[in-house]
């Protein structure tokens, strides 16, 4: 077996769910790629049809929620930004049990009419729950009382347009990108007390030129809305991370720079990778954004994305698409299809292994919340409020169109056979 073949056989994501999920702790779920495969929440439904409850929930926020322990975290804040909040829903009944602030702001960051204050997902541990809103504050709370366990409000970058990166749970340590127009930076903090592990300042200087040769302005350029993501890669835990002009892999235990692949002409990567069939996959971002396969490669690689294949690297992209890339939902990566749904809704099935269009349709609507899927079934939740379901697999099949609120802008959840939603202004269990 060839090195390539052998990197093929030991690159895998987090192993898959057995069973339908007793819990969503996190952004995308147990394993970060938005998979349930042994779930089976229903495809039809409406307000009037397996709707088990509906609740209001202030504020503007993207947020997703998160479920365990019969409790749905949902963060949020005002829409002027100077209050920031906790909302936990009884996941049996959708009573509120805790509706708590957790910062004020007295003087908020500029955010995009588009973002919101509170569009990071929170993070559950156990009896410990991690809620970030980026610069302006991170804390860990009581996963029964609510109350601040501790938090780090000193973390500092201009998000520009709004935070977007959620934390991540890795050996004791949570994990957080900030890519701001002014500092970007990927850092571990203990989560026990939540001081510095370490911090890793990125590769690639935000006072680099741009593509034209001239020193770029501050904003979009520098920033980037992107969540982590832990792969086995050749026998070794590494850690996935999008940044403004790059992707790089760090060593989740000391920060340090395995490889990365750079791409100056786009930024503002926003979604989290998957990884699988011996490949990590991502859209690269806005502008000249594209997808991209990339196979792993050695320490201390670097290559440009879109460079020739160089002859004395083991890292290199395998293959790319141009068509139809998201810049905002989540790619979903299941056995040997790769699907996504980009921003005007056309819907792309991908051949993993070689990027082969297998299937690419209009299911409608516009899409920001990253899907997700059960072994039969794949979930796009629209800005609209439209949820279509398809089937998975290489025929492409409309299972059921369904409309449930005033627009999704959140990903759902998938616990036992129920469906979490967070709409714009509601909260829904469908059951």
């Amino acid at each position: 077996m060839n090195r390539r073949s052998l990197l093929a056989s030991l690159l895998v994501a987090a192993p898959l769910a057995a069973a339908a999920p007793k819990e969503w702790p996190q952004f995308r779920g147990p394993t970060g790629d938005g998979l349930a495969l042994d779930a089976h929440p229903p495809v039809e439904f409406s307000e009037t049809n397996h709707l088990a409850w509906h609740t209001p929930v202030h504020g503007k926020a993207w947020a997703s929620p998160v479920v365990g322990n019969d409790r749905v975290w949902l963060a949020t804040a005002t829409d002027d930004a100077t209050e920031l909040a906790v909302v936990v829903l009884d996941a049996r009944t959708g009573k509120v049990v805790l509706d708590r602030l957790l910062f004020r702001v007295a003087k908020p960051q500029f955010i995009h009419k588009f973002n919101s204050a509170a569009s990071p997902t929170p993070l559950l541990d156990g009896d410990r729950v991690y809620v970030t809103f980026g610069s302006p504050g991170t804390a860990c709370l009581d996963a029964k009382s609510g109350e601040t366990l501790w938090e780090r409000r000193d973390l500092e970058c201009n998000h520009y347009r709004g935070a977007g990166s959620s934390p991540i749970l890795h050996d004791g340590k949570i994990i957080l990108n900030f890519d701001g127009s002014d500092h970007q930076f990927v850092i571990a903090l203990d989560a026990k007390d939540g001081h510095t592990l370490w911090r890793t300042e990125r590769g690639i200087d935000y006072k680099d030129l741009g593509a034209d040769g001239k020193p770029e302005s501050e904003g979009d350029w520098r920033k980037a809305f992107a969540t982590c993501q832990i792969a086995q890669i050749d026998g070794v835990t590494q850690l996935l991370s999008q940044g403004a002009k790059a992707f790089y892999s760090y060593d989740p235990s000391n920060g340090h720079e395995l490889w990365r692949v750079e791409e100056r002409s786009s930024h503002s990567g926003g979604t989290r990778p998957v990884a699988g069939q011996g490949l990590v996959f991502y859209p690269s971002g806005w502008s000249q954004g594209q997808l991209l396969a990339i196979r792993p490669g050695k320490a201390g690689e670097v290559i440009d994305a879109n460079a020739a294949v160089a002859a004395d690297t083991t890292l290199a992209v395998a293959w790319r698409a141009k068509k139809n890339v998201p810049k905002k939902p989540s790619l979903l990566l299941l056995d040997d299809l790769l699907y996504a749904v980009d921003e005007t809704g056309i819907a792309t099935c991908w051949e993993a292994k070689t990027g082969k269009v297998v299937w690419n349709e209009r299911v409608g609507g516009n899409y920001s919340a990253a899907p997700v899927a059960t072994r039969e079934h794949l979930y796009f939740c629209s800005e609209e409020g439209r949820v279509t379901v398809v089937a998975t697999g290489r025929t492409f099949t409309k299972v059921a169109t369904n409309q449930l609120g005033d627009g999704f802008m959140a990903s759902p959840a998938i616990v036992g056979n129920s469906l979490f939603l967070r709409g714009r202004t509601e909260a829904y269990r469908v059951d």
